[in-house]
């Protein structure tokens, strides 16, 4: 087998880029709902590119990307070889990073879409309604937010936590 060790670097950079990129639709789209929009005679404006880019990306990229991830994350163990898995913070790392996952994908994902349709407000109640459930989806933003941040600090400090 060819010695992988000068493609870590490349393996590394690609895998942090794609393990962010996974989570920044679910980290900003939040924050790009307006109440503007649910206001008694208002009408939805179309969302610009950016916004509409990380829409696209949440709908349809997420695959693509967490295909990257997994093959990045095979390649670097395949560099370092499987004694990487014995790391603490790296496990607590990878745990933080599965709950943030399935918060993200199977809670949050879904919150946003409802959101962003609109539909059925009519009354001051559905539109408090709508601003409540968005101000829960930028609650949630901030814990997605923490947790990269924390994971972000095992990875770099790499500290011995037991």
């Amino acid at each position: 087998m060819p010695d992988l060790a000068a493609l870590f670097p490349a393996l590394l950079a690609t895998h942090i880029t794609l393990a962010i990129a996974l989570f920044v639709p679910s980290l900003l789209l939040p924050f790009t709902l307006r109440n503007r929009s649910v206001a008694p005679g208002a009408e939805s404006q179309r969302p610009g590119r950016f916004v509409r880019g990380l829409q696209w990306i949440q709908a349809h990229g997420t695959v693509a990307i967490g295909t990257g991830l997994a093959f990045t994350g095979v390649g670097m163990l395949l560099v370092l070889g499987p004694r990487m898995l014995e790391q603490p913070w790296l496990l607590v790392s990878l745990a933080t990073y599965a709950v943030a996952a399935v918060i993200a994908f199977a809670y949050q994902r879904p919150g946003l879409r409802r959101l962003q349709a609109r539909d059925g407000i009519a009354t001051d109640a559905d539109r408090a309604a709508w601003r409540d459930r968005a101000r829960r989806q930028r609650y949630l933003a901030y814990a997605i937010t923490s947790a990269v941040g924390f994971i972000a600090f095992l990875m770099s400090t790499k500290p011995a936590l037991w």
